[in-house]
């Protein structure tokens, strides 16, 4: 007897229940037959077909629809990443921004300022409405506090122009004919003066500069930048009599680096 194939299985055939006739039919229809069913059923009890559709996920807001944002985010799939980059881009808007008000200039340039470092500038000239003999305007410049530029009357001013314009981030005077207590007040020494910085585009910023009375520098903060000149204007003096010129010993200059 020869050997006998297995016979090729067949699915089972769905068993359709009939309708129990107890049942009332108070629920909503079925979306494939029609058949009402009672609330709560998750399928049809004619074709088993589901009564619930399936809910489809909410649209993406707009945000969501430009990169890097467009792609649905499982949990912790790159979603701090993602708020982390917009919170930069928004931070970097707002920074930019800043930048294109005046105020906000200013304050940046402040703070590179104080972050940066500074070194002495030299003026390429120097001139004065007066000076005392033996005292002329270079005096004031040279380096040197033992020797003085001598104004001969409040008024009288002390102009250094720059070849190049700079940011000027400070100005440190030395009042007096020198550092000495005893030389410094036999001659007279400004107590009060104007300071006047141009800038290239012919800006003029003006500075009322009250100066204490010993000997020693004085630092006077400026920032400000694009300069091409400073002018110092004397306003008052102290020890003056008997014809004596106002002793300014050194005027010194500093840009940012």
């Amino acid at each position: 007897m020869g050997a006998v194939q297995p016979a090729k299985p067949v699915a089972r055939r769905p068993v359709v229940r009939p309708v129990e006739a107890d049942e009332a039919a108070e629920g909503p229809p079925c979306p494939a037959c029609g058949t009402p069913n009672l609330p709560g059923r998750r399928f049809c009890r004619r074709c088993a077909a589901p009564l619930r559709p399936e809910e489809r996920p909410a649209p993406l807001p707009w945000w969501r629809t430009v990169w890097p944002f467009r792609r649905r985010v499982r949990v912790r799939s790159g979603r701090a990443l993602r708020r982390v980059l917009m919170v930069l881009a928004v931070v970097g808007l707002l920074f930019a921004g800043f930048l294109f008000l005046p105020a906000g200039r200013v304050l940046f340039e402040d703070v590179r300022d104080k972050l940066g470092g500074t070194a002495e500038i030299s003026p390429t000239g120097v001139t004065a409405s007066g000076a005392a003999p033996g005292h002329p305007a270079r005096a004031a410049v040279d380096g040197l506090t033992n020797k003085y530029w001598g104004a001969p009357a409040l008024g009288a001013s002390l102009t250094c122009t720059f070849g190049t314009p700079f940011r000027l981030v400070g100005v440190v005077l030395h009042t007096g004919a020198s550092k000495e207590p005893e030389e410094f007040r036999q001659e007279p020494r400004p107590t009060r003066a104007d300071l006047i910085v141009t800038t290239a585009d012919g800006t003029v910023h003006e500075q009322e500069l009250t100066l204490n009375d010993k000997p020693g520098q004085q630092t006077v903060r400026t920032g400000i930048s694009d300069v091409v000149s400073v002018r110092l204007v004397l306003r008052e003096a102290a020890g003056q009599g008997g014809g004596r010129p106002i002793a300014v010993g050194e005027v010194e200059f500093f840009k940012r680096t």
